[in-house]
């Protein structure tokens, strides 16, 4: 009689899992200022699961972990410690709660989503001006002077619009909206980024007006004005301190093995060090590049080596969220775990105290044979930059094959 209940319950689980009817569905994270962040998912039913792809612009975010607990739907999202908890109000309509975990909480906000109600933003009227291109962007709060220099590079093809904001640190992934008449929108959810984009587009050469809303509260005003030449500031850069040359560390990997950067492993071979945590949607983009180079390119004499700062110090919440990125993208290198968090001021002292202050999550070193510090890099440009993310990769490969030589 225990095990026909238990078999019932199972069945009904899977029932509730499957419920929703595949197709488009529209979807929004509920602020309470009325600005919400809206962003499409796909619905799927995959050899017996039930999956959704996220979508933002070009990228389609496979999400395959979906079940039931108690009455609710838990939808853990593949990469970050990011989940919803959600209820079906019907097969073709749910509500619920993002619930994402922090260095000091939990963020939560409310969140619906409903099958065929539509494209992520509603198109008007025809575009009255092209932004494709590349935009010198400011950044402010209301009421005061716009700083904080940055780039937008859009595609605009007719009412669809596409691109990203890069910064010193890395970028916005994939933004993906509409120009209806004069207004562009854009927006993304990663399972980190939660964003959304307004503005007003004076002509080909201006934007101003802008409103950028992220997570439950943030709020910055935005203009840009089209320039060709719009750089970065380099004020995420770090060096090596004076009279340093060499790096040297032992942390443990997942399976707490300890491993140093003096391990025979690594000696008369290019060494590249991956500053990452697995809160951080660029060291995303970068594992995704660097787990693919490093297969197609360990036989040549290069190693890997993730070096991560996480929320918290506790190991096994530090190993079991880094398993994700692992088994996400089937790292083969060594990521270890530096007990240091994040947000610690002294992370850099603590670990890595040949340099100066890590500003910026990812941050890649490279190390050549000799085992000295060749070239440090702040930041990562990842493929929702298009070109940009294509001139990374040659200047990336051009600097292992130096390296090598």
């Amino acid at each position: 009689m225990r095990k026909i209940l238990v078999v019932m319950l199972l069945a009904g689980m899977i029932n509730t899992v499957q419920a929703q009817e595949q197709g488009l569905w529209k979807a929004q994270l509920h602020r309470a200022d009325g600005n919400h962040i809206v962003f499409n998912f796909e619905l799927r039913h995959e050899g017996g699961k039930t999956v959704w792809y996220i979508l933002n612009a070009s990228e389609r975010m496979r999400v395959d972990n979906i079940g039931a607990a108690g009455d609710s739907l838990l939808v853990q999202m593949p990469v970050f410690e990011s989940q919803f908890r959600v209820k079906l109000l019907s097969d073709k309509k749910i509500a619920g709660w993002w619930i994402r975990s922090t260095s000091k909480g939990h963020i939560q906000m409310p969140f619906t989503a409903e099958l065929g109600n539509g494209e992520r933003f509603e198109v008007k009227q025809p575009a009255l001006h092209n932004i494709t291109g590349r935009w010198a962007t400011f950044f402010g709060q209301s009421g005061k002077a716009l700083t904080d220099t940055t780039v937008g590079e859009f595609v605009q093809k007719g009412n669809d619009l596409s691109g990203s904001i890069l910064t010193s640190t890395g970028d916005y992934r994939y933004l993906g909206g509409v120009v209806s008449g004069d207004t562009l929108k854009l927006s993304t959810f990663d399972g980190v980024h939660a964003f959304l984009f307004t503005a007003k587009i004076n002509n080909d050469h201006s934007i101003s007006g802008g409103d950028f809303y992220s997570g439950p509260a943030a709020h910055e005003n935005w203009l840009a004005e089209k320039n060709a030449n719009a750089g970065l500031p380099n004020d995420a850069a770090m060096y090596l301190r004076p009279g340093q040359s060499k790096l040297n560390f032992r942390f443990p990997d997942l399976n707490k093995k300890m491993v140093s950067i003096n391990d025979a492993r690594f000696k008369n071979k290019v060494v590249v060090i991956q500053i990452m945590g697995s809160w951080c949607p660029n060291c995303m983009d970068e594992t995704a590049f660097l787990s693919d180079f490093y297969r197609k390119n360990k036989q040549r004499g290069v190693e890997i080596i993730g070096l991560a700062y996480e929320y918290s110090t506790d190991f096994e919440r530090s190993r079991k969220s880094l398993l994700k990125f692992k088994e996400r993208f089937g790292v083969e290198y060594p990521i270890l775990v530096t007990g240091v968090t994040v947000m610690d001021e002294q992370k850099t002292e603590k670990t890595l105290p040949q340099l100066t202050p890590i500003k910026s999550f990812p941050s890649t070193i490279f190390i050549d044979k000799t085992g000295k510090v060749a070239k440090l890099e702040a930041g990562f440009t990842g493929p929702g930059t298009g070109v940009h993310y294509e001139e990374m990769k040659k200047e990336f490969n051009e600097t292992i094959d130096r390296l090598l030589q």
